[in-house]
């Protein structure tokens, strides 16, 4: 009976894949696929290779989406999570990759502060922060405000993700506020600059 359930649950599946327009449909296909009795496993590499109009900084941006939101080693789940939240974004009729690149621009830093300690006194130092240190910081902050959104669980991850990356798009949200008080603090202390010595 369960196997029944199973299969019947599968070959919706794979009737809704075969319904849709999507660059992962062929690749999930193969790994939904029930006529196929060897398993199929599927990476990260594979879908990126497969949208072959990446330049290496949107790969190298999946993939650190991806592997920030991994909990205890379970990359595939994150992927899934992913996925839905890019076939999300197709239906906005936009890139969906553009689009999360376009907000997390909106999202990035331009400047920091850093506690420095001078004679005695703590003082917040605002510096210019490194170009692959204001990615990070984008990618920490959307997923982190997307994980904030999913207060009792009552909603489904990638439906908390895409929200925020479509509010970041229109430079508004948690992490577009998060981007605005430290650059308000940095301008704040913008007299301590000169005690900036790295």
């Amino acid at each position: 009976m369960i196997r029944v359930a199973a299969v019947r649950q599968w070959s919706g599946i794979v009737r809704e894949l075969q319904g849709s327009c999507s660059p992962f449909t062929p690749i999930l296909l193969q790994q939904y696929s029930t006529g196929s009795q060897s398993k199929t496993v599927y990476t990260g590499s594979e879908i990126i290779n497969y949208m072959g109009g990446l330049d290496g900084e949107k790969k190298q941006l999946i993939h650190k989406l991806v592997n920030f939101r991994m909990r205890q080693g379970k990359k595939t789940r994150v992927r899934a999570i992913f996925h839905e939240t890019l076939h999300r974004l197709a239906r906005t009729d936009r890139d969906g990759i553009q689009l999360i690149s376009d907000a997390l621009e909106n999202v990035k830093p331009i400047c920091e502060v850093a506690k420095v300690r001078i004679a005695g006194n703590i003082y917040d130092v605002p510096g210019v922060v490194d170009r692959d240190r204001q990615q990070t910081l984008a990618v920490r902050w959307v997923l982190d405000a997307a994980a904030k959104r999913r207060t009792n669980h009552s909603s489904r991850l990638e439906e908390c993700l895409f929200a925020e990356i479509m509010d970041a798009y229109r430079k508004r949200g948690t992490a577009r506020k998060k981007r605005e008080v430290l650059h308000g603090l940095a301008s704040t202390n913008r007299s301590y600059a000169h005690f900036r010595w790295w």
